[in-house]
């Protein structure tokens, strides 16, 4: 039937061209081209026409299957490609491979690592030995624009080894150098407007700003700041859900915001959890259930007014549960963070810090060892200078380049894990609390600056308020240095 129509259409052509062909061309002449025209009809025919008329009536069987790239990997049959993934996709070994971003890649990888060496006069929070390497840290990240409204997140992190690394539980001063491996943030988010956008998952707790910028290669010392670990409980994440938004004042400020309802502090542990020591780092990370079924509440507020310039106020208020001494579960217990950071820049010069103050409600034990602190309160204060000598540039232009810089650090930070007014007597009040101050001088060279080589030497005093103390020296208090001074490298890069 389609040779006919096509010769039916060559014919009519001809018998239009007709009186233009008698004047040039002769009878055989034009034979000649209507068979060419003929033969090219049917070749057409030959390649195009089955194909055709398999569209048309497909008969059943086995479609083939692709070899070579993955993306093709779940195309079983004819007209199986326009299947979207659901339960109505089929097959079995092969299903595996039927994955959207195999055919669509939309992740990126990447990540950071650092490995550090202490060399300090004992055990302390942050250097559990006293002459160490320390692989402290190898950290992947993975982030996916699903679409241009939905995006996802995630860091895995794998702490000196992970959890069975061997020698990872090396005992200090109460405290241990216990590898790890979890997640430390994972959310989803549905971007609205740039004034207000969605945000569910694991999430970064923004309370103060080193929280959510803690990463080693970020930051110009070896060691992060103690009011971050002890009353910030950083690295702090918790499982919840919020808003978060961009909002522009005037011309040149910038209003930056995060709001989210997330699962109280989880404090279970057998005694007093939230401690003098450890502050209230044992209390994070209630990922897969609130322990009393009630919300926490945290958020932070940033204003910049302009380019180089910073201020931030943030608050964590939740309820926490945990037991006493003698084993009972206290569940109407209170816990409020509140802290402000600050960021002033200006041509090479930096000056950064935070504080952070904590109120606690029901941390009370039954004996001196079990009395744990009903507020803490600690700040630093970080001036950083960048630099970079012109003759060194010359000297080595491979090593020294327009990318390199260095940077002087001099760091000063104080932590009280206890500001409570309690009565100190020689059998009770408070056992370990502790006050301590720190001075961190430091040195670090940035080849780029993803990458850094930081050198640090640190000093560090405690006023001891002990029970001994009080004993010895009623109504006194002493300090002291205290084990931990020593000196500090790491190697830290982004990948």
């Amino acid at each position: 039937m389609r040779t006919w129509s096509i010769l039916g259409a060559l014919m009519l052509c001809l018998l239009l061209a007709l009186p233009a062909m008698a004047e040039d061309k002769t009878l055989e002449e034009r034979v000649k081209i209507l068979e060419e025209e003929l033969k090219a009809a049917k070749e057409h025919e030959r390649r195009e026409g089955p194909m055709e008329r398999r569209e048309e009536a497909a008969p059943p069987g086995q479609y083939p299957t692709p070899t070579g790239p993955m993306t093709e990997i779940k195309v079983e049959r004819k007209g199986e490609e326009k299947v979207p993934l659901s339960f109505g996709s089929t097959g079995s070994g092969k299903l595996i491979y039927a994955k959207p971003f195999l055919a669509a890649p939309k992740a990126t990888i990447g990540g950071y690592a650092d490995i550090k060496f202490g060399s300090v006069t004992g055990p302390t929070l942050d250097n559990p030995s006293r002459n160490s390497f320390n692989q402290e840290r190898m950290v992947p990240f993975i982030f996916a624009d699903i679409t241009d409204r939905v995006k996802f997140a995630v860091e895995i992190e794998f702490e000196r080894g992970g959890t069975n690394s061997a020698g990872a539980n090396i005992t200090g001063t109460g405290n241990t150098a216990s590898g790890s491996t979890q997640l430390e943030f994972a959310q989803i988010d549905y971007l609205i407007t740039e004034a207000v956008n969605v945000r569910a998952g694991i999430l970064l707790m923004p309370v103060g700003k080193f929280n959510l910028l803690h990463d080693s290669p970020l930051n110009d010392l070896p060691d992060r700041p103690m009011v971050d670990r002890l009353v910030i409980p950083s690295t702090w994440y918790e499982a919840g859900a919020g808003i978060y938004g961009t909002l522009y004042p005037s011309a040149l400020s910038k209003l930056d915001y995060e709001l989210y309802a997330v699962n109280g502090l989880g404090c279970n542990a057998q005694g007093a959890s939230i401690t003098d020591t450890n502050g209230l780092r044992n209390c994070r990370g209630s990922v897969s259930r609130d322990n009393n079924d009630n919300k926490g509440v945290v958020g932070r507020l940033a204003y910049s007014p302009m380019l180089g310039i910073e201020v931030a106020g943030s608050a964590f208020y939740s309820q926490y549960s945990n037991k006493n001494a003698a084993g009972v579960n206290n569940q109407n217990n209170n816990v409020g963070i509140y802290a402000i950071d600050w960021t002033l820049q200006r041509g090479p010069w930096e000056l950064i810090g935070e504080a952070a103050w904590s109120r606690i409600t029901g941390n009370q034990g039954t004996t001196p060892a079990t009395i744990g602190p009903d507020g803490m309160f600690g700040y630093y204060i970080q001036a950083n200078y960048h630099f970079m000598p012109e003759f060194l540039k010359k000297l080595a232009p491979s090593h020294f380049s327009d990318a390199s810089t260095f940077t002087a650090v001099v760091r000063w930070e104080t932590v009280d894990t206890d500001t409570g007014n309690k009565t100190m007597t020689a059998t009770g009040g408070l056992s370990n609390q502790r006050d301590l101050q720190r001075l961190t001088l430091g040195l670090n060279f940035r080849p780029i600056e993803d990458t850094v080589l930081k050198l640090s030497y640190m000093f560090n005093t405690q006023k001891d308020t002990s029970i001994q103390t009080f004993v010895n020296n009623p109504g006194n208090s002493l300090t002291t240095r205290i084990d931990g001074n020593g000196f500090l490298a790491m190697l830290a890069t982004y990948f």
